[in-house]
């Protein structure tokens, strides 16, 4: 059956859409779950201590380091850790 080009193009955007959804949702998904054993594993080694904030800051760096679709770039902090 042969649609009419619109309806074509609409329905391959529709399908493509649908795939990048599911994509990001598993890339979401395994970054969580490598955030969740990085967190547990420094904690369980006694590696570092981090408060909530740290902690926080920690799980959003990591988040977006491993969600992005292009690559990162470090940003070293020369100051006090603890401010």
């Amino acid at each position: 059956m042969a649609y009419a080009p619109e309806i074509a193009s609409a329905m391959l955007q529709r399908q493509q859409a649908g795939a990048i959804i599911a994509a990001r949702s598993q890339i979401v998904e395994g970054a969580v779950s490598m955030v969740q054993m990085a967190l547990d594993d420094l904690s369980n080694r006694g590696i570092v201590e981090l408060d909530e904030e740290r902690k926080a800051a920690m799980v959003s760096n990591l988040l977006v380091v491993l969600c992005a679709d292009k690559s990162t770039q470090p940003i070293i902090n020369t100051g006090e850790l603890n401010q």
